[in-house]
């Protein structure tokens, strides 16, 4: 099975003593966000677990504890986008994440490494020509340690609309613009651009529309055909990527970028860090009297008599 660390929070940033010490006990709990009694057990070993899913802005707290994930294959896909602290207030420098990029690429070889840029915003500061400007420096300096790169435009939720009014979707213009130029930058650099957002006509200008987290990829990392039984998806004739489990909790990512769909406001963010205990099965908080703990089905997905195939 495939378990993935990113998509509600960002654990490598600000979690990872919490997440070392759950693979060190070999297992972790996680409660449903929308059923909060109910809680799934996950076991943490490499014999059902074939791949780790990282999805960070910043993977430097990560780096020290490398050789002791060694047992797991892992995917790393790294967000670089150069804003400011308008947008990202938390968020380490562009060259600081590229580097802590080339030392997990180093160790676990450039197939388990993508690249996001990712959301595309808009506005008088960051510009069509600032943006390219930022890709092709940060393409330039990933050549070589990855061939995925991964870009997007604004996904207006509700809840960042809310929080963030002032953000706003680019023009189709702009978007074609980028889409092209992008592209460019990325087959001059061995990279793969992939779109990750609802642009699907993009298509029509050469752009892979088919989804930014694929199965192929997770497979590609550990040198491994995955044979699934049941293939997730986020939102159905919208999303192409394939989802595992996330074991991180909504609310908890202390980056507080201001497009972001995982968290509500601050407050909220920092009442839940404050409930954060490293010694608990659960990211958020500790295990209730009332609470329902369900056992997950795990098996491997790894076919054995295709193993090692790419």
């Amino acid at each position: 099975m495939i378990i993935n660390t990113g998509q509600r929070t960002d654990i490598p940033a600000f979690y990872s003593k919490w997440f070392m010490n759950r693979i060190r006990e070999g297992f972790v709990m996680v409660r449903n966000p929308y059923f909060p009694q109910i809680v799934t057990k996950f076991k943490l070993d490499p014999k059902v677990v074939d791949v780790i899913g990282f999805c960070t802005k910043n993977p430097r707290p990560m780096l020290q504890y490398l050789d002791e994930l060694k047992p797991f294959g892992q995917f790393w896909y790294v967000s670089i986008t150069g804003f400011g602290k308008d947008l990202e207030p938390n968020v380490p420098p562009i060259d600081e994440v590229i580097e802590s990029f080339k030392v997990i690429s180093n160790k676990n070889g450039p197939n388990a490494m993508g690249w996001r840029y990712t959301p595309i915003i808009i506005n008088d500061t960051y510009t069509v020509d600032h943006h390219i400007k930022t890709f092709q420096h940060i393409a330039e300096a990933l050549n070589g340690y990855t061939s995925l790169a991964v870009f997007g435009f604004l996904d207006e939720y509700p809840k960042m609309k809310r929080l963030h009014p002032e953000l706003e979707d680019a023009s189709d213009k702009d978007k074609i613009t980028l889409a092209i130029e992008l592209q460019k930058i990325a087959s001059r650099n061995g990279m793969q651009l992939r779109l990750c957002s609802k642009e699907k006509w993009l298509r029509d200008y050469g752009i892979d529309v088919d989804g930014c987290m694929r199965l192929e990829d997770y497979e590609r990392s550990i040198g491994a055909k995955l044979v699934l039984k049941q293939k997730m998806q986020a939102r159905k004739g919208y999303c192409a990527c394939y989802l595992s489990n996330d074991i991180g909790a909504y609310n908890s990512c202390l980056h507080l970028c201001s497009y972001c769909y995982a968290n509500g406001d601050k407050l909220e963010v920092a009442k839940n860090h404050q409930r954060h205990d490293d010694a608990s099965p659960l990211l958020i908080g500790n295990i209730g009297p009332n609470d329902k703990i369900v056992e997950a089905k795990q098996e491997s997905f790894i076919d054995p008599q295709m193993s090692l195939f790419l």
